[in-house]
């Protein structure tokens, strides 16, 4: 289904804040720890792309993000759900994927009315729908809006300085005014990865990241 459809663009939310703290006092040559507070986004399929923007349109590059090959596009989308509650400006991060999802935090989840499960990015099966609305149409998807579960992404070095495997779990402490320890951070482990933790905003203002004094992640 494709129906025409203006769209507000005045809210457009910063998509990632990217805090690169060392961590103090490491004793075995540990490197940098970015952690990167991302608001809430959308990830579509190209055939979703083209019926929000148009036949042949492909997402434009508006900022690279940490990991190499990924980024902060151009597109924004509105997202809508149950009883018409919607978030109006919701920035696309490519490159495109498989099947589209949509990834928020808690309290965007209450704002909409959606009862978000906690997924590991790509894992949507069962999840909650929601209506997605571009220039130039409309998707109605029938799953894949979820809070993504707080991860740490490592490439094999970072994975070995740590003693840990990919699907193992770890822990986040940060040091700032409201100091803060988060577990069960899933250790995601790839090739040519960058050591990078993700949190969503309602994780990040918790503890304050923006005026961390350090940061340190440790198995538990």
């Amino acid at each position: 289904m494709s129906i025409a459809a203006p769209i507000e663009r005045a809210l457009v939310e910063q998509i990632v804040r990217e805090i690169v703290l060392a961590q103090v006092g490491a004793p075995d040559g540990r490197p940098d720890l970015v952690v990167t507070v991302s608001a809430r986004h959308v990830h579509l399929t190209d055939e979703d792309v083209e019926t929000l923007f148009g036949p042949g349109r492909r997402l434009t590059v508006m900022r690279e993000l940490h990991q190499e090959g990924f980024f902060a596009a151009e597109e924004t989308v509105m997202v809508v759900g149950p009883r018409r509650r919607m978030l109006p400006t919701v920035r696309v991060l490519g490159p495109t994927r498989p099947k589209s999802q949509v990834e928020l935090a808690f309290t965007d989840g209450i704002s909409l009315g959606i009862d978000l499960p906690v997924r590991q990015s790509g894992r949507i099966d069962g999840t909650p729908g929601c209506v997605l609305v571009g220039p130039e149409g409309v998707v109605e998807l029938s799953e894949g809006v979820i809070r993504a579960e707080r991860h740490v992404h490592m490439g094999p070095a970072d994975a070995r300085c740590y003693g840990v495997a990919d699907g193992r779990r770890m822990s986040l402490r940060v040091k700032s005014a409201c100091s803060t320890v988060f577990g069960d951070l899933l250790v995601r482990v790839g090739e040519k990865i960058k050591l990078e933790v993700h949190l969503d905003t309602d994780e990040g203002n918790a503890c304050d990241i923006d005026h961390a004094r350090s940061v340190e992640l440790f198995k538990p």
